[in-house]
C-alpha cells in the first residue's frame, strides 16, 4: 500500500510538537521540535511501497529513546513504537609503558570517545584474559565515555599483550597490541647490593646487641660498686665537722 498520499507523523511522548511530519505530499515542520529542526528527513524513495523510513542527520545522546510512527489517512491510522540506541566508536587504544610497580613494569590503556560504556579487556597471544591492575571508567564533558586501564608484566610472565575495547551495541572490536618487552626492562638487584644488605642487617643487629650487653654490664658494675661502699660516708668530714674530747 502507497503512503504517498498519507499523513505520517513521528514523534516521541505527544503528536504535537513532532519529531517529523508529513502530510499533502510533502514535509511540515511548522510544529517540529526545536532540537530535530534541519536534522529529520522522511526518505521518499519507499513511500510507494508504504515504507516511511525518518532518517535523522547529526546524531545525538538525547536521540537515543522511543520514537511513535503514527500514519493515518482518512478514517484509517496506525501506530507503531520502536527504540532507538545511539551508539559511538571510539579511538583505538593507546597502550603505553608507564613505570616500574610491584617488582614488574606496569603498562596503561587509555581509550576515549566510546558511547555507550566499552568494555576494556587485557589479553595474551593466546587471546585468554589477562588481569589487570585498575580499571576507571570517565565521562566526558560531550557525553562519550574513556576509560583506562593498566596490567603489571612480571619478568617471568606473558610480556605480549593487547588492549581489546568493545561495543556491545555495534559489535564491534578495536585492539592495540604490546609487543615483547626484552629482559634490560625488567627491574635487577645485583648480588652485591643484596650481600650488602645482608650485611649492613647483621652489623646492625650485632651493634644493638652490644649496646644492649653494655647496658647491662654497666649495670651490673654500678650495682657492685654501691654493694662494696655501702656504710661509708658519701663524702669526707671536714675539720669544721670534727668535735674533739678533751682529756
Amino acid at each position: 500500500m502507497s503512503a504517498e498520499n498519507m499523513a505520517v507523523t513521528w514523534f516521541r511522548s505527544e503528536l504535537s510538537p513532532f519529531v517529523h511530519h508529513y502530510s499533502d505530499g510533502k514535509d511540515q515542520y511548522g510544529q517540529q521540535m526545536p532540537e530535530y529542526q534541519r536534522r529529520t528527513e522522511l526518505l521518499k524513495d519507499g513511500l510507494s511501497q508504504g515504507n516511511v523510513t525518518l532518517k535523522i542527520l547529526h546524531v545525538r545522546l538525547s536521540d537515543e529513546g522511543r520514537y511513535h510512527c503514527f500514519v493515518q489517512n482518512g478514517l484509517f491510522f496506525e501506530e507503531a513504537v520502536l527504540e532507538l540506541k545511539v551508539a559511538a566508536s571510539g579511538s583505538a587504544p593507546h597502550v603505553s609503558v608507564e613505570d616500574y610497580q610491584d617488582g614488574g613494569i606496569r603498562v596503561v590503556c587509555r581509550t576515549a570517545g566510546w558511547y555507550p560504556e566499552p568494555e576494556v579487556m587485557w589479553r595474551d597471544l593466546n587471546g585468554q584474559a589477562f588481569p589487570s591492575a585498575s580499571q576507571t571508567n570517565s565521562q566526558e564533558a560531550n557525553g562519550l565515555y574513556g576509560a583506562e586501564t593498566s596490567a603489571i608484566i612480571m619478568e617471568n610472565s606473558n610480556r605480549n599483550l593487547s588492549c581489546l575495547v568493545r561495543n556491545t551495541h555495534l559489535s564491534q572490536e578495536k585492539e592495540s597490541t604490546l609487543f615483547y618487552i626484552s629482559d634490560p626492562f625488567f627491574p635487577k638487584v645485583n648480588p652485591w647490593m643484596a650481600s650488602l644488605g645482608v650485611t649492613l642487617v647483621v652489623l646492625l643487629g650485632s651493634f644493638a646487641l652490644s649496646v644492649y650487653l653494655f647496658r647491662i654490664k654497666g649495670k651490673c658494675w654500678s650495682r657492685k660498686y654501691r654493694d662494696a661502699h655501702k656504710g661509708f660516708p658519701s663524702k669526707p668530714r671536714t675539720g669544721t665537722d670534727l668535735t674533739l674530747g678533751l682529756a
